[in-house]
């Protein structure tokens, strides 16, 4: 009976070379990336997109380093130039990330929108993927209470469908943010209050933030957490924890939101995350220690699926 030599490391590494190894990993990751993308496009999927921008991550150092590594450009080991190129991407997009954070600050893009009635009938998109979402609502016995927008600038808005359960103890609010790509993403935000003042809020926002939250509202965010009925299982967790009673909401939606937001932006002011008002003509909105704090919201939601408030 013949039995084949054994072959070492080194035979196995004249089999496979590492330039083409490299190519089988960088042609299957920009395969892979491109089917995310197309897909994503009509889920808007925060989740795939995390995974997606590792990949185009992996397929920039990959690359750079094959081009380097077969045309002899930088005398060094594969995996020392694809180490390097990670490194001059995580560089480009932080100075890609800075500037866009700049540009926010000067810009009239209101960082706290203030919200209006939405009687355009538009309040829930008809996509099948989203009714789902208000069917499973009405089965659990909520009750939509307002429709509200806001415009963010350009003519673009983000549209906000408001449901409390019977009671008035849990308000769920319904975000559906429009997409570059033509995909809706939708947000859920969830809150109750109690008898002792304490404002309890469970949401999976996957939008930066970066600044404070008045000190009686306590906030969970779970960017990965993506089921609404998992959400609120989550929520409910938390009231049961803290042992607290809740009081009906009365306050209508509107008057809740906007109140809200003039909250936040003079909590937010106060505590050095936006200049004074005086000041924002010459500065921004934004202080540079604010700036700081979203730069590092946006690697954490874009790349890991995690937020400060957690």
């Amino acid at each position: 009976m013949h039995v084949p030599p054994s072959r070492d490391i080194g035979q196995m590494d004249e089999l496979v070379p590492p330039s083409m190894l490299a190519a089988y990993i960088l042609f299957g990751a920009i395969v892979l990336s491109l089917v995310l993308t197309q897909v994503n496009q009509r889920f808007a999927s925060p989740v795939m997109a995390i995974f997606n921008r590792w990949l185009r991550w992996v397929i920039f150092a990959l690359g750079a380093a094959k081009i380097s590594y077969d045309f002899e450009l930088i005398e060094r080991p594969l995996w020392v130039l694809t180490t390097a190129f990670f490194l001059v991407y995580f560089l480009i997009e932080t100075a890609y990330r800075w500037l866009e954070i700049h540009a926010l600050s000067v810009s009239p893009i209101p960082l706290f929108p203030r919200f209006a009635l939405n009687a355009s009938g538009e309040e829930w998109p008809t996509h099948p993927r989203l009714l789902k979402i208000r069917d499973w609502l009405r089965q659990q016995g909520f009750k939509q209470v307002q429709a509200l927008k806001a415009e963010v600038g350009g003519g673009i808005y983000l549209r906000v469908s408001v449901y409390q359960d019977g009671p008035a103890l849990l308000r769920v609010q319904i975000t559906f943010l429009p997409q570059p790509s033509g995909g809706i993403a939708v947000c859920y935000s969830l809150s109750s209050q109690s008898v002792t003042g304490y404002r309890y809020v469970t949401d999976n926002l996957f939008l930066p933030f970066g600044g404070f939250y008045p000190e009686n509202w306590l906030v969970e965010r779970n960017p990965w957490r993506r089921s609404l009925a998992h959400l609120v299982k989550r929520h409910q967790e938390r009231i049961a924890r803290a042992h607290e009673l809740l009081v009906p909401w009365t306050m209508e939606p509107l008057g809740d939101l906007n109140s809200q937001q003039r909250e936040l932006e003079q909590v937010n002011t106060e505590l050095g995350f936006l200049f004074p008002t005086s000041d924002r003509e010459d500065h921004g909105k934004i202080t540079y220690e604010g700036r700081y704090r979203v730069w590092k919201e946006i690697w954490l939601l874009n790349y890991f699926g995690l937020s400060s408030r957690y």
